[in-house]
């Protein structure tokens, strides 16, 4: 992978941690860096799968299919995340 992929990949990461905490229902209680970790991630592992359902991922324009499932992916990491920083956080006492 060139330097160019890595930050493509590093802002559509961004993209996708941002629209992955938009789909969560409710108040997320993380930080934004651990959004933008997570949207990270989502977008490696959500390309893996679109791959691996035959979703074309390499074409001339913007890939929907492999955005909506990379969303997903965050939407799901976003909510788990979420529910384990905020018990992180409670279980210390540091929750107002």
């Amino acid at each position: 992978m060139t330097i160019t992929g890595i930050i493509s990949a590093l802002l559509v990461g961004i993209v996708i941690g941002a629209l992955g905490r938009l789909v969560v229902p409710g108040k997320q209680h993380i930080p934004i860096w651990l959004t933008i970790v997570v949207g990270i991630v989502a977008a490696f592992i959500g390309t893996a799968i679109a791959r691996a359902l035959g979703i074309p991922t390499v074409t001339g324009g913007i890939d929907w299919l492999e955005l909506i499932v990379q969303v997903v992916v965050a939407a799901i990491g976003v909510a788990l995340v979420a529910g384990m920083y905020g018990r992180r956080r409670s279980r210390f006492g540091l929750r107002g």
